[in-house]
Parts: structure tokens; sequence; C-alpha cells
């Protein structure tokens, strides 16, 4: 017997532990760069680690969902979630953390391949709604999981470590729900839709343009979601506040999606978000004050709320024959265009920034190090090692300062950061984050002003695809038959 609601709210569980994956990942990215003393190219290359395994458990299990199920593909998304939480919780290094990224990364990937169709096979008549409902388990998750984090783990002192302990705890769950359960056969099995034709129909003209576009829409949403906690926190904004608050203005509307979808139809939703999306994202880039950045966030928070789920549910309802493969394609390409984009921003964010870092401030700086450190480091004992690290570190700095006549870029910050993460000394400490944090800042929120120019290309092709459903009567859903 098929238990629809438990299998429902079982993938909502699931994708809820993605979304908590999601969110101690960016939010502990701050600390992890402490720890490990990484540029921002480094930290974006661990967050955006976690969308290459998104993208690579979609691309490989997607073509295999008709043929092997979907029960088999949400076991590995909770083998995923569970290993990669505990990979970064005991790293004892970058490498280590990186995996343990990738791995949450995997599980989420898993997750969108197996319920992504599981939801549009239980809901056959109300996909586009269910969708959304689904997908809002993904904002709350990561509202739910900053109010935790604020509220409660900052109170009680828990290290960056054990907030990887919010992870475990949804992904037992919903081993427990959906593990041993029967799963229904996909809707393309169902219908008889041969595996070739899934293949087929993914090369259908709107398959192809809606490819493109999640690619963009996808570059909109999950990157500079990524980028948001730890760019706002430099500037002494709070960032994890602004980042619950815009997933909670997200879940909201994805749980009113119903009657939306009803007055716009899944075309006028796309447009409408890209225009917002768009808006949204270029006024971010100028929010240098905590109001700012909280009314900015809620235009940005409404433009990308429906994005995801409603492109999933225009590619299933519009080209059904696609099936699972379809979902599972179209989930893959936005995780692959976030695993690219989120890279590039720190990359644009450290290119950025450096300009805004002053050379004078930062070389006194290096010079007192150099100076004054040598002589904490032969008290220090065991930490020791570390200082000299940093005294060399700085040292270098000051070389190719003084031969090139300009501080070289990335390894600054690297010193900088350094000097922050050791703190033997307030005052140097003190001295080195008014340096790189508004420099950090400013780099962040340049490199949101340079990703907002795609939406113009969304606005176009959503405008276009909204005046020919109209043209033609209205938005027409196309449905399988089931064989009998």
């Amino acid at each position: 017997m098929i238990k629809r609601n438990k299998l429902f709210w079982g993938s909502c569980l699931a994708l809820l532990t993605t979304a908590f994956a999601f969110t101690v990942i960016n939010d502990i990215a701050f600390s992890v760069k402490q720890e490990f003393t990484l540029t921002n190219a480094q930290l974006g290359l661990f967050s955006g680690i976690f969308f290459g395994g998104f993208t690579i458990s979609q691309a490989i299990f997607s073509p295999l969902c008709d043929t092997i199920g979907m029960r088999w593909i949400v076991r590995g998304a909770f083998v995923g979630h569970i290993v990669g939480a505990l990979l970064i919780m005991t790293a004892n290094g970058y490498v280590m953390a990186v995996a343990g990224s990738l791995g949450c990364g995997l599980g989420a990937g898993l997750v969108e391949a197996g319920c992504n169709p599981l939801v549009a096979t239980l809901y056959p008549n109300n996909k586009t709604s269910k969708l959304n409902h689904f997908h809002m388990w993904f904002p709350y998750g990561n509202l739910i999981a900053a109010l935790v984090l604020t509220l409660i783990f900052v109170n009680l002192n828990i290290g960056w470590r054990g907030q990887l302990i919010l992870i475990l705890i949804p992904a037992i769950g919903y081993g427990m729900m959906m593990l041993f359960e029967i799963f229904p056969p996909t809707e393309g099995v169902s219908a008889g839709v041969k595996v070739s034709e899934s293949f087929k129909a993914l090369f259908a003209p709107i398959m192809l343009v809606m490819m493109l576009m999640m690619l963009l829409t996808a570059s909109m949403e999950l990157p500079p979601s990524a980028r948001v906690p730890p760019v706002l926190q430099a500037g002494g904004v709070p960032g994890l506040l602004v980042f619950g608050f815009v997933f909670g203005i997200m879940g909201t509307l994805r749980l009113l999606a119903r009657p939306v979808v009803r007055v716009l139809t899944p075309t006028g939703i796309l447009l409408a978000s890209a225009i917002l999306a768009t808006v949204g994202l270029y006024l971010f880039s100028l929010a240098e004050t905590t109001a700012m950045a909280f009314v900015t966030a809620a235009v940005w928070a409404v433009g990308i709320a429906y994005f995801w789920p409603t492109m999933l549910g225009f590619v299933s309802e519009r080209n059904p024959k696609s099936g699972a493969l379809g979902l599972g394609v179209m989930g893959a390409i936005g995780m692959l265009a976030s695993f690219l984009v989120t890279p590039w921003l720190g990359s644009i964010a450290d290119r950025e920034g450096h300009e805004m870092i002053p050379e004078a401030a930062t070389v006194a700086l290096f010079q007192n190090v150099v100076a004054d450190y040598p002589a904490i480091a032969a008290g220090a004992g065991m930490q020791a090692d570390d200082i000299t690290d940093v005294i060399t570190t700085t040292q270098t700095v000051l070389d190719s300062y003084e031969a090139d006549g300009a501080l070289p870029e990335g390894a600054t910050a690297k010193a900088l950061q350094g000097i922050m993460k050791l703190g033997v000394d307030p005052t140097t400490v003190a001295e080195a984050g008014e340096i790189l944090h508004p420099a950090d800042n400013f780099g962040g929120r340049k490199s949101f002003q340079m990703l907002a120019p795609i939406g113009i290309i969304l606005i176009l092709v959503f405008g276009f695809l909204f005046y020919q459903d109209r043209r033609r009567g209205g938005y027409k859903a196309e449905k399988l038959t089931p064989v009998h």
C-alpha cells in the first residue's frame, strides 16, 4: 500500500535536511575561513562544492530513476547527508571539510533526483502547486536553522563543529520515515514512457530553452544566498538574520503557491519573478546599512521565491514525457550553475575587495607584526609554530610590496586572516579586522552587482513565453495517460 501522505512529508523532511545543510555550511563558512586561513576563492570552493555534489548525483542518478526506483535514490541521499555532516564535523583540514561539503551536496542532489518525481507522481493533477509546497521546506528549513543557530547555539557557545548536528537530526528522521516504505513507480513508468522517449523529450525546443533559463535563474538565487552571510557579516550587518529573513519570505510565498499559480499562471510567475529578482539583486549590492539590507533582501526574496519549483513544475507540465529525467536534468543544471558561479563571485570579491585595502595602514600593520611577533613566539610554547607561520606569511607580502610597489592580491587578505585567526595580540587583531572586513564587504556587494544583468535575459524570455500563452488562450498543461 502506497502511503501518500507519509511519503510526501518524508520528502519534505529530506528537503529540510538539505536546507539545514545549506544553512550550516554557509554559516560556518566565516569560521572555516579563519580556522584554515582561506582566501575568498577557497571559501567559495568550500561552499560551492556543495552545489557540485548536487550536480554530480543529479546527473548520474536522474537517468536511472525509472529503472532503479525512487526508494534507492532516497536511501543514497540519507547516506550522503549523514557521511557529509560527519566529515565536516571531524575535519582536521581544508580538504576534509571540502569532502564533507561534497558529501552533503551529493545527498542534496539525490533528494531532488528522487523526491521531485515522487511528488509529481503522487499529485499528477496539481504538480506546480505541490512542488512549490514541497520546495517550501527549503526556505523554511533555512529560516528554522538560522533561528536555531542565532538564538540557541550562540547562547550555548556551541562551536562551528557542533552546528553539524542540525543536519544529522532531520536526516535520521526522514530515514526512519522513508527507507523501508513502498514507493510508487514514476509517472513515466506508469504511462509506459520508455527511457529512450524521455531522452528524446530532453531535446524538445521548450526543454532546451528552459535548460538555459535554469542556468540563469539558479545563478541569481543560490550563489548569492551562499554569499550573503559572510558578505554582510564582514560589513557589520547581521548576515544570518538577513539570510533567515529572506528564506522566511520565500517559504511563506511557496506555501501560498496554489492561488498565485491560479491567478498568474506559471509563465506569469516566472516573468514577475525575473523582474523582482533582478531589481533586488542590484539593490542588494548597494546595501550598506542594516535597514537597507533588509529592505532590498525582501525585494530579492520575493523575486527568487518561485523560481526553482515553478521551473520544475513548468517542465513537468509542458514536457511530461521528459519525466524524472527531465526534472533531474533541470536540477542538475541549476546546481551546476551554482557550482560555477559561487567561486566566480568569490574571485570577484577578492579582486574588488583588494582594491579597497589601504596600502599604508596594511604595510604599517605588517611591519609591526614582523617586528613584534618574534618576541611573542619565543614565549608562546606550543603556539610558537603558528606565530612563526604568520610572521613568514606577512614578511612574504612585505617583500612582494617592496619589489612591485603594490600589495599582492590574495596573499594580503590571507595574511590579514592569519593575524586575526592567531589572536595573540588584541590590537593587531582589531587593526586587521578594520582593514579586511570593509574590503570583504565591498567586494562581496560588488559581485552581486555584476551578477544582476543576467536577469534582463530572463525578463525577455519569460515575457515572450507569457505573451505566447496569452495569445493562445492561456496556460495549458499536458498530461500523461496511465497504462492500465
